[in-house]
Parts: structure tokens; sequence; C-alpha cells
């Protein structure tokens, strides 16, 4: 047989409720506990988040970074070349320059024979012959300079010498003194001669040294031969030494004088010069590198001057 056991101190409302009461506690106690756990994970997956964006960020900081550099680096060497071409060109420029200078410094020098020739034919008087034209060449020893403070640069230009003095002496005969003073004036006033160094150096009167004869005639032979005794002259000398001014400040009487040739090239040099100086300095169209904020200040190579 079977016996039934029933216990009704199970459904008293006091036991229910110290039952209930002791599960919350459990519970509570198990969540407490859990807690820290879940909250500290939490902060380490957060400071691995951050951490992690962070590096990435640098990552791609460093990218940019790098790849601004590889294009400043090749504007850089772009612009080294470019260097390379302009001081190439200043090198030919100033290589043209010298030439050129060179060239206008033989042509000042110059001054043809046939100008001062005919200037001094133009101021040679109506009764004043000139017989002889004599050109000695003094040479001008240079003096010692001072001995420098400070030792001479090796690029520095050598010392040039003084060019020569040349002398003229102009000879020949005249009808009175008073021609050959008029005729030293005028001398010193040619723009092609030194006006304190023209001089007279002698005069003195001597007989004429034409002679007149009449032809002999032969049907009368009895006919004494006539000599006609021409007035005296005035025998004379003048000094003078050729200027040392500039053949192109003086153009205008070369141009007057027939130096044609040497007018054309010394206007043609002047002509080159005055572009050089006016035409303005081709600058070359080069990029300007992109300022970074990492970058504080950008160079670009100047225009047609050295850089």
């Amino acid at each position: 047989m079977y016996s039934l056991d029933v216990n009704f101190l199970n459904d008293r409302e006091e036991y229910l409720q110290s039952e209930q009461k002791q599960g919350g506690a459990k519970k509570q106690i198990q969540m407490g506990s859990i807690a820290p756990i879940i909250l500290g994970a939490a902060v380490g997956l957060l400071a691995l988040g951050g951490v992690g964006g962070f590096w990435f960020y640098i990552q791609q900081e460093n990218a940019n970074l790098n790849q601004q550099k590889a294009d400043l680096d090749a504007k850089l060497a772009a612009a080294k070349a470019l260097q390379s071409e302009v001081s190439k060109i200043d090198n030919d420029i100033k290589k043209v320059k010298e030439e050129t200078n060179a060239l206008a410094t033989v042509f000042n020098q110059i001054k043809p024979w046939s100008a001062m020739l005919q200037d001094i034919r133009e101021r040679t008087p109506a009764g004043i012959q000139i017989q002889t034209v004599q050109q000695t060449q003094v040479v001008v020893a240079a003096t010692a300079a001072p001995a420098p403070t400070a030792s001479p640069s090796p690029n520095a230009p050598a010392p040039v010498a003084p060019p020569p003095s040349i002398n003229l002496e102009i000879g020949g005969t005249a009808r009175s003194f008073d021609e050959v003073n008029y005729f030293v004036l005028s001398m010193q006033k040619s723009p092609f001669l030194e006006s304190g160094t023209t001089q007279l150096v002698s005069a003195q009167v001597i007989d004429n040294p034409t002679k007149l004869e009449l032809p002999k005639d032969n049907q009368n032979k009895s006919v004494a031969k006539v000599i006609y005794a021409l007035p005296k002259l005035v025998s004379y000398k003048i000094q003078t030494t050729l200027n040392d001014v500039p053949a192109s400040e003086i153009l205008r009487d070369l141009d007057r004088k027939g130096a044609v040739g040497l007018v054309t090239r010394i206007r043609t040099i002047q002509q080159i010069e005055q572009n050089n100086i006016t035409k303005p300095n081709t600058q070359t169209n080069t990029q300007t590198p992109t300022q970074t904020p990492t970058q504080t200040k950008s160079q670009k190579p100047t225009g047609v001057s050295t850089p």
C-alpha cells in the first residue's frame, strides 16, 4: 500500500518570505562581485581602442608627411637643376659683357689719323704751309702702388698700365708770326689734342726757298738772267700731345671729320649696353612648393640674376 505524506509547513507565509529573502540576497551578492570585472574590462577595451586609433592616426600623418617630403625633394632637385642653368647663363652673360667692355675700351682708345689730319687741315690758316708731321711715342712708367694693409684677393684684376703718350711735332712755314700764333691758338682748341701741351717750340725768319727765274731767250743772248727775290718766310715748329679723351665722348667731332666706321661701331656697342640695362630681367617660371604645416618657410629660385 502506498502512503501519502502531506507537509503543509511549506505553504506557510513565513516560510515563503524567508526563502524569497535568501534568494534575492544571493543574487545581489553575485551581481556585486561581477560588476568591477565588467567595468575593468570595459575600461581596458576603451584604452586599447584609443591607442589603436591614435596609432592609426599617426601612421596616416607619417604617410602624408613622407609624401610631402618626396614632393619637396623632387621640387628641390628641379630647383637645383634650374639654379645650375641660371648660373651657366650668368657666366655666359658675364663673358659677353667682358668681351663687349674690352671692345669698347679698344674702340675708345682709337683716334683715326684721317680724322685728326682733317681737323688739323681745317684749322690751318691760308698762309700756313705744313711740311712735316712727326709722331713720337712716350711710354709712361707705372707708379708703384702703396703696400696694401690686407692680403690682396686672388681674383682681383691686375693693375693696367697707362696707355703710352703720343707726341706730335708739326713743322712748316708761314708768311708772318701772326699767322703762326693764330695757328697755335687754333690747334689748342682741337678736341683731339691737349690744349696745355700745344705750344710753339721755335719760329725764325728764313729766306724763301722758292726761286723764280725767267726762261732763257736763245734769240737774244745778250739779255741778262733776271731773278726775282720772294718775301721771306717764318719757319715754325709746334709740339703737341694727343689727349686721352675716349672716342665715345667726341663722336660728333669724329663724325664730322669723316670717321664714320669708328662712330658706327661705338654707337652699336652703346646701343647693346643700353639694351642690357633697360631690358627687364627675364624671370624663369617655376612652381612654388606648397607650404605645409611643418614647413616654416619656402625657398624659390630667383630670375636671371644669380640666386
